[in-house]
C-alpha cells in the first residue's frame, strides 16, 4: 500500500542528521499558513523562502502579506533567508488566460499551483547554481498544503513532476495533518497576524 503524504514526510525528516541540515527552498504563500508549517521544518532544514505569489490581485495585498510574513518570522525568532519576493500579476493572468470564469478549486487553481511551483523551482535552481550549492542536499516544497481548502495530493504531484530534473528533491508533505491547520489559526490569533479571507486572485475573491 502506498504511503500517505504525512508518512512520506516523516520518513524523510526522521533520517536527517540535524548537525548537517539539508537546504529547503520553501514556497510560502502567507504568514497564517507559515504558522502551521515552520515549526515542523525549522529543526531539520536550512530554510530559504521563495515568496512567489503572482496570483495575488493587487500590489497592496501582496505587500501586506509579505509584511505579515516577515513580522511572523521575526516574532518567532526564526532564522530565514528570503531569496525572492517580486510581484508580477500579469504573469499569472497570462498563465490562466481563458480560465477566469472557472470554479474555485478547479482547473484555474491547478494552473495557479503549477505556475507558482514551476517558478519556485526555477528560482531555487538558479540560486543553487549561483551560490555553489549543487553538492548539497536540496529540497523544495510549499506551505499551500496546510490549507484544508487545497488538494495536497494534487499539489505534491505537481511538485514532484517539476522537481524530476535538477538538483532539488520535492519534499512530500501534507502540513494540515497533526493539527497543522489548527495550529496556524491559533498562532495567527496569538500573534495578531492579518489572516486574509481569500486565497489571492480576483476571481476567487
Amino acid at each position: 500500500m502506498e504511503l500517505n503524504l504525512n508518512q512520506k514526510f516523516h520518513n524523510i525528516i526522521n533520517k536527517i542528521d540535524i548537525t548537517k541540515k539539508p537546504n529547503l527552498f520553501l514556497h510560502v504563500c502567507c504568514a497564517p499558513c507559515s504558522c502551521g508549517v515552520f515549526y515542523q521544518l525549522i529543526k531539520f532544514f536550512n530554510i530559504y523562502i521563495i515568496f512567489y505569489n503572482s496570483n495575488i490581485d493587487s500590489y497592496l495585498e501582496y505587500n501586506l502579506r509579505l509584511y505579515e510574513l516577515k513580522s511572523f518570522l521575526q516574532k518567532m525568532s526564526y532564522n530565514y533567508t528570503i531569496i525572492y519576493s517580486d510581484y508580477d500579476h500579469f504573469e499569472f493572468l497570462d498563465y490562466i488566460k481563458d480560465l477566469e470564469h472557472e470554479m474555485e478549486g478547479g482547473i484555474r487553481c491547478t494552473k495557479c499551483f503549477e505556475l507558482r511551483l514551476k517558478k519556485s523551482f526555477e528560482i531555487a535552481n538558479n540560486y543553487i547554481k549561483k551560490n555553489n550549492l549543487v553538492s548539497y542536499t536540496n529540497y523544495m516544497c510549499t506551505t499551500l498544503s496546510v490549507s484544508p481548502h487545497k488538494n495536497a495530493k494534487l499539489i505534491n504531484e505537481i511538485g514532484e513532476k517539476i522537481c524530476n530534473n535538477g538538483f532539488i528533491r520535492y519534499l512530500s508533505s501534507d502540513f494540515k495533518k497533526e493539527d497543522g491547520y489548527l495550529n496556524s489559526i491559533k498562532l495567527s490569533k496569538e500573534l495578531g497576524l492579518y489572516r486574509q479571507n481569500y486565497c489571492g486572485c480576483e476571481f476567487g475573491k
